[in-house]
C-alpha cells in the first residue's frame, strides 16, 4: 500500500508505506501549507506519483520518488489553483493531473507527455472544474469526471477524439465524482 497524506501538525505532505512489512512515513514537502488535497498512483516500477495543493501559496504541485529520492515541482503557480486535483500515470510513465483552477472557475488539465508540464484549460463554461476525478483509457486517452458549480451538473470531459470534448452527464443537485474507465474503454 502506498498513501500520500496531509500532516496537519506539521503542515507538510507525507507519504507512507508497507512495502517493507512494516509501515514507514516520511515527509515528502515540509514547505508550510503543503500537502491539503492529495492524489497518488504509482508507475510500472511501483515508483509513487503524488499531485497536492499548496494552500500557503495556493499552488498545484507534483513530487515523485521515481529517480529513487523525492523531488517536488510546482506544475502551475497561477493564484488559486490546484483545488480538487486527480492524479493517474500511465504506461509510458506520463504523467496526467486534473484540477480546479478557482480564479478562473475552469477545469484545469497537466501532462508531462511532452516531457515539461503543458497545462490546457479544458472547461471554462462558467464556475466549472471542482470535485475533479481522473481515468485513463487503453490508449491512454484523457477521461474526466468533474462538477459544474454554475449549473450543479455533473460532467465529463474526454479528449479521445483527439481534441476536448464536455458533456453534461446529470443535472441539479450533483456534486463529489469519481470516474474509472472499463477494459473495453
Amino acid at each position: 500500500a502506498h498513501i500520500s497524506f496531509y500532516d496537519k501538525d506539521n503542515n507538510s505532505l507525507n507519504y507512507a508505506t508497507n512495502v517493507s512489512g512494516s509501515w514507514i512515513i516520511m515527509t515528502v514537502d515540509s514547505n508550510v501549507g503543503t500537502g491539503e488535497n492529495t492524489s497518488i498512483a504509482l508507475n510500472t516500477s511501483g515508483k509513487a506519483h503524488i499531485s497536492y495543493y499548496d494552500s500557503l501559496n495556493k499552488y498545484l504541485k507534483y513530487a515523485t520518488n521515481a529517480s529513487g529520492t523525492w523531488i517536488t515541482t510546482t506544475v502551475d503557480s497561477n493564484k488559486d489553483v490546484g483545488d480538487y486535483n486527480s492524479l493517474k500515470v500511465d504506461s509510458a510513465g506520463t504523467v496526467h493531473i486534473s484540477y480546479y483552477d478557482r480564479t478562473n472557475m475552469s477545469l484545469k488539465y497537466a501532462t508531462n507527455a511532452s516531457g515539461s508540464l503543458v497545462i490546457t484549460t479544458v472547461d471554462n463554461s462558467g464556475d466549472i472544474g471542482g470535485y475533479t476525478s481522473i481515468a485513463l483509457d487503453s490508449s491512454n486517452k484523457v477521461h474526466i469526471s468533474y462538477f459544474d458549480e454554475t449549473n450543479s451538473n455533473l460532467m465529463y470531459a474526454t479528449n479521445a477524439s483527439g481534441t476536448w470534448v464536455t458533456e453534461t452527464v446529470d443535472e441539479y443537485g450533483v456534486k463529489y465524482t469519481s470516474i474509472a474507465i472499463d477494459t473495453s474503454d
